[in-house]
């Protein structure tokens, strides 16, 4: 099939043809009214002119900025007029207006398996414009709802091709944690579909994205868990630094004369305490030893 590219018009600037059209009025009514009554053989050419200037009169047409009108000739497509205002061509051409302003459509919120089979609820906010209008018109049926579908496909595509939440892999690409690479590979999934349509996919981002009602509850616990895990490790990271610091300090001392040495005994009841310390979850309540260290 051949595939149809946009091409320029020859239409002509109408408003000097508009007063040439009354022109031709005004002048068929008076040669016309003379010829009935002086010299009928006037009457023949005021008929003539009056059917020239009415031939003139439905050539016009009107474009709107950010506007188009696609011109075919008993179907044959004749050039695209994009310039604003009066405009006229062979009335025998038939213009079709095709807007060429900014457009946004929210795709529905779909149920779609994540890459991992997680049942997730997904929707995109999608903004366009025409950019060639011969394949608008004569490459599609219709180019709104084709792209409407495209986006509708390439969401449901988009959500299968990722995890919604990687949790201990944390170098995999996510839904949630990777927007912009997300939405940058929806805009160019999308832009391929659109080009049979003749359309610029100028923005695509992903603008409801949720786990399904049904394992949601569930999900959520598992992602409270893994939060509560990674900041006990943390603490505990840092409980274990701070408790060979305070050993090395006692040992060492400041200026090495007042250093207090300990034995492997002394130094594993000093870290267990610091350690419980604190890593405690509440505040702990010490035990004052008023003994020897061996009581």
């Amino acid at each position: 099939m051949e595939e149809l590219n946009e091409i320029p018009s020859r239409s002509k600037a109408g408003v000097p043809w508009l007063v040439a059209d009354v022109v031709m009025v005004l002048t068929a009514i008076v040669v016309f009214i003379v010829g009935v009554a002086a010299a009928p053989i006037l009457v023949l050419p005021a008929i003539l002119l009056a059917i020239a200037a009415f031939i003139v009169s439905v050539s016009f047409y009107m474009v709107q900025p950010n506007q188009a009108a696609v011109l075919t000739f008993f179907g044959d497509y004749r050039g695209t007029d994009t310039i604003p205002g009066l405009r006229i061509a062979n009335p025998l051409y038939t213009s079709r207006k095709i807007s060429l302003r900014v457009r946004n459509f929210t795709t529905m919120t779909s149920k779609v398996n994540d890459a991992r089979g997680n049942p997730i609820e997904i929707a995109a906010v999608v903004v366009w414009r025409v950019v060639d209008t011969a394949r608008a018109v004569f490459g599609v049926d219709n180019f709104t709802s084709y792209v409407e579908t495209q986006s509708e496909s390439a969401v449901r595509q988009l959500a299968r091709s990722y995890p919604y939440d990687a949790f201990e892999e944390d170098d995999a690409t996510t839904l949630i944690g990777d927007t912009s690479e997300v939405n940058a590979n929806l805009l160019v999934e999308l832009q391929e579909r659109a080009d049979d349509a003749g359309v610029e996919i100028l923005e695509a981002r992903i603008t409801d994205l949720a786990y399904a009602p049904e394992i949601a509850e569930a999900m959520l616990r598992r992602q409270q868990a893994a939060a509560i895990v990674a900041a006990r490790t943390k603490i505990v990271e840092g409980a274990v630094l701070m408790v060979r610091e305070a050993v090395r300090g006692l040992e060492e001392g400041e200026d090495g004369t007042d250093s207090i040495p300990l034995d492997a005994d002394r130094k594993a009841t000093f870290a267990s305490n610091l350690m419980t310390v604190i890593a405690s979850d509440s505040p702990t309540n010490p035990v004052v030893n008023v003994g020897t260290l061996n009581r």
